[in-house]
């Protein structure tokens, strides 16, 4: 292993908690989370619309591919999956340091609307990648066409119970979501984004009384600035809703800043 991947290694090691930690108990029933992202210094996470942006440098975006290495799967919303057609996998380490752990992909897709010409069922049919999840709401009936076309493609579809929410109708409740996650055998969870999913995320407790279902929040910080026109992710966060933050460490990658805390 080359001495910046090892240095990224030890890097996680010392901040992520660890598969069989006390707080894998059953009684919790969900996964321990890392909710992760790139941000720039005025905060955006996207450009206008939501069009990607590529704010990580090479350090820093090595050690995401680390990162997910080090999980179960890695949950991305449809907004996400649609604009950047993400691959969700480990591709920049070097291949002769590559784990053979490859992460679950996981798409929060309410109404279905992932394209079966998607990266990731292309990958999964060339034996590149995992079966990718879809979760949908549990509500549409089974012999929808949107189901039947993604099955069709190589994705497992999975419902959820939905609930007429604040956000819009349909909405699944992320602990319904973590629980289903668990049950299927997920224990480690890596929450990448987009901006709807981070606030779902990081409002969560305020809005059914919870504990905090982060456990580790782990931000990068480009030294970028985007503007207006870029989207950001705390928008729609209340001041009832923003969490007590526990700093846990800081590190320099490269050209960026990355910022490790737990939720209180």
């Amino acid at each position: 292993m080359s001495a910046g991947g090892q240095s990224v290694v030890e890097f996680l090691s010392s901040v992520l908690p660890a598969p069989g930690d006390s707080r894998l108990e059953d009684k919790f029933q969900r996964p321990l989370v890392t909710l992760t992202f790139a941000q720039s210094l005025d905060g955006k996470i996207a450009g206008k619309e939501g069009k990607q942006l590529i704010l990580s440098g090479r350090e820093s975006m090595l050690m995401t591919h680390w990162m997910r290495t080090k999980h179960d799967a890695i949950l991305v919303g449809i907004g996400t999956a649609l604009n950047d057609d993400p691959q969700l996998n480990s591709r920049h380490i070097p291949e002769d340091e590559r784990p053979s752990h490859l992460p679950r992909p996981v798409i929060l897709d309410a109404n279905l609307r992932l394209r079966p010409d998607c990266k990731l069922l292309k990958n999964y049919r060339g034996r590149k990648g995992r079966r990718p999840w879809v979760i949908c709401d549990a509500n549409l009936t089974p012999d929808d066409e949107r189901k039947s076309t993604l099955e069709d493609a190589g994705a497992r579809v999975i419902g959820v119970p939905s609930v007429d929410g604040e956000i819009s109708s349909g909405f699944i409740m992320i602990p319904d979501l973590l629980k289903v996650l668990y049950n299927f055998g997920i224990k480690t969870l890596m929450v990448e984004g987009g901006a709807t999913i981070i606030g779902s995320f990081l409002a969560e407790p305020a809005r059914t009384k919870l504990n905090a279902i982060v456990d580790t929040l782990i931000i990068t910080i480009s030294p970028t600035l985007i503007g207006d026109d870029g989207v950001g992710y705390g928008e729609k966060l209340s001041a009832t809703q923003i969490p007590s933050l526990k700093h846990i460490r800081t590190e320099v990658m490269g050209r960026d800043v990355v910022v490790v805390s737990a939720l209180e």
